[in-house]
């Protein structure tokens, strides 16, 4: 491993060797141990990842990357520009992308989509999802045991919900579905950008065709804020990509809580004995749950910035660890167990700062109408084969489960 370092002001700590991080194909819920290691090795670490250029900084302890998230001295715009070490081989930032804008473009993008988003909204989306939901387990009970919940419920219902949300025609969403799922691959370059093309052309389309709509979808929103020119329409086809493929994250998200519970018989009889109760039990597992590969997207430091003792210089690039900052032992108690008691709980699952996920609202719902409906309906739900034999999801940047074969 070969690295060019650079000089060491007199009383600043040397920076830390360069760490090359694969991509692993990891099977059930188990930490990352590339992560781990990178976590005992110090709060500031430095990494070289599969695709780009060079290395770059990574922060995995609570305090940092709260602090490194919600700090202008801290921006994504620049990385547009530059050849970042990275995790996948496609990159292909696009203007009017919620992730790679910095303020004051980042506030004038997303309001335009709020109203999608906001409590009333979000009120009206809930027995419509619930609808959605029901629907598809009464084909599940219908047609007996066992059942494949990944193909029958946890891939449907989140693609259905997005849907309604985006405002997707029906005739549209299979192949729509099919297109998020490649761009969220590490199947390679050619096979994410032919996907993008397709679904970014289609956004484009369909932002046009709602020029004039009065609706409150999302491509509603945007296509009558194209129509009064608060925002470009690449601006509005950058904005929708991200959200149309976030139903992926609660696919996997759920389909990896799920298994614990399943493969936990004290996790299962919390959850069964406490229907009330299980809002913390969820943001527990929200914060246990490796809900990705490696990390997301980086940031570039604008000035020289010294965390941990270290020297981020201006221009250097940097990763945040939200999986690992849910496991700080110094905020998180026994950060390795499940405890559905834990208070406070103030896990980084959704991130942090101006870029918190703006679908976090739509993807608790999900979750909570998730779990509730499968526990109450199918009450000796349970895997239908042995825990080992359960089928993982490989070359992706969301882990979960491929498969999730059930009785009951």
């Amino acid at each position: 491993m070969t690295t060019v370092e650079r000089s060491t002001p007199a009383g600043e700590e040397p920076p830390p060797p360069v760490r090359d991080w694969p991509a692993l194909d990891l099977d059930g819920t188990g930490f990352d141990p590339v992560l781990a290691e990178l976590m005992r090795e110090g709060p500031l670490t430095r990494i070289r990842l599969p695709y780009g250029e060079g290395w770059a900084w990574l922060a995995t302890r609570h305090e940092d990357v709260r602090l490194i998230t919600n700090d202008p001295r801290f921006g994504r715009a620049e990385v547009t520009s530059r050849q970042v070490t990275r995790p996948a081989p496609n990159f292909a930032p696009r203007p009017g992308s919620l992730a790679w804008a910095d303020q004051p473009d980042h506030n004038r993008l997303r309001k335009q989509i709020a109203g999608a988003f906001t409590v009333g909204a979000m009120k009206r989306l809930r027995p419509r999802a619930q609808a959605i939901l029901d629907e598809l387990v009464d084909g599940v009970v219908r047609d007996g045991p066992p059942a494949d919940l990944v193909e029958r419920v946890l891939e449907p219902f989140p693609l259905a919900v997005v849907s309604e949300m985006m405002g997707v025609p029906a005739a549209d969403r299979d192949q729509v579905h099919a297109w998020t799922r490649e761009i969220i691959s590490t199947h390679g370059a050619e096979a994410a950008d032919r996907a993008k093309t397709g679904l970014y052309g289609w956004i484009r389309t369909i932002v046009r065709a709602r020029a004039t709509s009065t609706d409150e979808d999302v491509y509603a929103l945007l296509g009558s804020a194209v129509a009064r020119g608060e925002i470009g329409e690449e601006e509005a086809v950058g904005l929708a990509g991200p959200l149309q493929i976030g139903g992926e994250a609660v696919t996997h998200n759920c389909g990896q809580m799920l298994f614990l519970a399943l493969t936990r018989p004290e996790l299962m009889e919390r959850l069964r004995a406490r229907p009330g109760a299980r809002g913390p039990v969820l943001d527990e597992l929200l914060r246990y749950v490796p809900h990705r590969s490696t990390v997301g997207l980086a940031r570039i430091a604008l000035e020289d910035v010294e965390i941990a003792g270290h020297r981020i210089a201006a221009g250097d690039p940097v990763y945040v660890s939200y999986l690992a900052a849910n496991r700080d032992p110094d905020v998180f108690p026994d950060p390795d167990a499940i405890d559905p008691d834990r208070d406070p709980n103030p896990h980084l699952a959704f991130g942090n700062g101006p870029h918190h996920c703006t679908g976090a609202v739509p993807a608790r719902l999900q979750l909570e109408l998730l779990v509730d409906t499968l526990l109450d309906r199918l009450p000796g739900l349970r895997l239908a084969v042995p825990p080992e034999q359960v089928q993982w999801r490989h070359r992706t940047m969301i882990r979960g489960p491929r498969t999730l074969p059930v009785t009951w």
